[in-house]
């Protein structure tokens, strides 16, 4: 049977997908496109078996889930595509009011995680479409990920202040920050466990493959994304793909944070397939 799995269409998981392709694997899976988001709902709903998700998602429902190991969206200090754009120093946003993509929840959890744990401020937010311009009319400042940052952290718009997420949670713990995990329904990694085994090999290789090649694959994304191909390089670079004891760690402490401050019910335990 092939495998139906779940892949993100942000450029932060374009080494894993880049890896698949040169490597043919696809040919062996049923893939589908999205969001994280709509990836974690399709997975839960029992239309995907294998999916990469938000890290919140994975706190929400991991009594359903199996965490596949090695594999992660990280990063330790920068991450350079999630930024908080502010019209303001980030300590004066007491009481203002702050946008939210509404396109990552990990995100927004975090930004709340930092504002009051570092700043010790409490925002007003909401929660809207990612466009910078559309965001600043209504708020004083905007949560931003995926392309979007990475258009910030190429150039920061004049009279605004970026703040990098990876950064401030870096200074903030001293940990290594967790995005997205992959994972597997438990149902469905208990009926096939060597075939959820075959993919996470595979997806583990393809990453290898891709770092191995980070130069090659920074000028094939050129091609089709609107960053040249030093800034793609250095932004692969920056983020981390593994889920080493120091990641887990890392994300341990964004539960233990996001549940002292209400965001989450209960500090998941990481149930990772055996492999």
């Amino acid at each position: 049977m092939r495998p139906r799995v779940g892949h993100i269409q942000f450029i932060n998981c374009l080494p894993l997908y880049y890896g698949l392709v040169k490597n043919g694997i696809l040919w062996d899976v049923e893939l589908t496109k999205d969001t994280a988001r709509e990836l974690s709902r399709h997975l839960l709903e029992g239309r995907l078996d294998i999916a990469p998700v938000p890290s919140i998602e994975y706190s929400r429902h991991w009594r359903e889930l199996t965490l596949l190991p090695d594999l992660s969206v990280s990063c330790d200090g920068p991450v350079t595509s999630i930024f908080l754009v502010s019209k303001v120093p980030i300590h004066e946003l007491h009481n203002r009011k702050i946008a939210l993509t509404n396109t990552s929840r990990t995100s927004q959890i975090l930004l709340k995680i930092i504002l009051e744990d570092k700043y010790h401020v409490k925002p007003a937010y909401f929660e809207c479409p990612p466009n910078l311009g559309s965001m600043l009319l209504e708020a004083d400042a905007a949560l931003l990920i995926g392309d979007e940052a990475l258009h910030i952290h190429y150039q920061v718009p004049a009279g605004l202040y970026a703040y990098d997420l990876g950064s401030e949670w870096k200074e903030l713990t001293g940990c290594k920050m967790v995005f997205a995990v992959w994972v597997a329904r438990q149902s469905f990694a208990r009926a096939n466990p060597e075939l959820v085994r075959e993919v996470q090999r595979s997806f583990v290789h393809s990453m290898s493959y891709s770092m191995a090649r980070v130069e090659q694959l920074a000028k094939d994304a050129a091609r089709w994304e609107s960053f040249d191909a030093d800034f793609l390089q250095a932004y692969f670079t920056t983020l981390q793909f593994s889920f080493d004891s120091n990641h887990q760690q890392g994300l341990k402490e964004y539960y233990r944070r996001a549940q002292a401050l209400g965001h989450i019910a209960e500090v998941p335990e990481l149930t990772f397939l055996e492999v």
